[in-house]
């Protein structure tokens, strides 16, 4: 069975806030097994993730915090665990996250996902199903490729259920850190996430921080439309399409869509697709 899941990011107004959840609702009829909330850097917007994550599962439709270590004490997390527990949330994405502004990772009681994970299985078992990253082209942050592999099973053995990749645009990269990690001993269902194209300034800005690949021809195309919004969109959804059959295929167990708040990109690809 392939699984669907989308993700989100905390608004910063109530304007913002209203049109999410319109598109939430236009995402839930496709009954997606989850819907993932981000949370800001050193728990930033922790708030408002809160009350996105709160809307959603009032809804009646699964949603995963994503939680991060880095800026929050235990005492803070423990407090927040117990929130979503109380919420009936039972998954959760679990990262390292991005660094405060002017923080060192030595001002962190947790400093890597490993010790997230196993700190959250430590305070509250089996209770939660824990998702983490995995990065198919290499964290932008790891100094070798084995090196990102290794962080990757470490925190599998932490007791992480299930991964989320990084996305990325070339189905090879995907398969590639499948077979690596699954000859490392890694066994855990590995879910592609999947940036719909919609706006090549926007995306190659995304990606040039995050160190996603986008591939030399994409480029040039995209390039090439210039401010031709309707072509860049029909071009992505041409690319991201052929990409996510190759992946589904080859026994990819499902998608992630990360949607931008937006409902229409992902959903031009998902109906393409089933």
């Amino acid at each position: 069975m392939t699984t669907l899941s989308f993700e989100f990011f905390p608004t910063k107004t109530e304007e913002g806030t209203e049109k999410l959840l319109k598109v939430r609702d236009e995402l839930a009829a496709f009954n997606p097994e989850f819907f993932s909330v981000t949370y800001g850097a050193g728990g930033s917007t922790r708030d408002r993730t809160y009350a996105i994550v709160k809307a959603i599962q009032e809804r009646g439709i699964a949603a995963a915090p994503h939680l991060s270590c880095v800026g929050d004490s235990k005492d803070d997390l423990r407090s927040l665990l117990n929130e979503y527990k109380d919420l009936g949330i039972d998954r959760i994405v679990t990262l390292r996250g991005d660094l405060p502004s002017g923080a060192g990772l030595a001002s962190s009681e947790l400093r890597y996902a490993n010790e997230l994970v196993e700190f959250i299985r430590e305070e509250t078992g089996d209770h939660f199903t824990l998702e983490v990253a995995a990065y198919p082209e290499m964290h932008p942050q790891a100094t070798s490729f084995e090196q990102d592999l290794e962080h990757f099973v470490n925190k599998v053995k932490a007791g992480a259920d299930s991964a989320i990749t990084q996305y990325f645009f070339n189905a090879d990269s995907y398969f590639n850190f499948v077979d690596r990690v699954r000859d490392m001993g890694v066994d855990i269902p590995i879910i592609p996430g999947i940036m719909p194209i919609t706006n090549y300034s926007k995306l190659a800005r995304f990606s040039d921080a995050c160190g996603a690949e986008i591939p030399r021809w994409i480029r040039k195309q995209l390039e090439a439309y210039g401010d031709n919004n309707e072509s860049i969109q029909q071009f992505g959804e041409e690319v991201v399409t052929e990409m996510c059959h190759r992946l589904l295929e080859g026994g990819a167990p499902g998608i992630h869509f990360y949607t931008l708040n937006q409902s229409e990109a992902s959903l031009r690809v998902w109906r393409n697709l089933v």
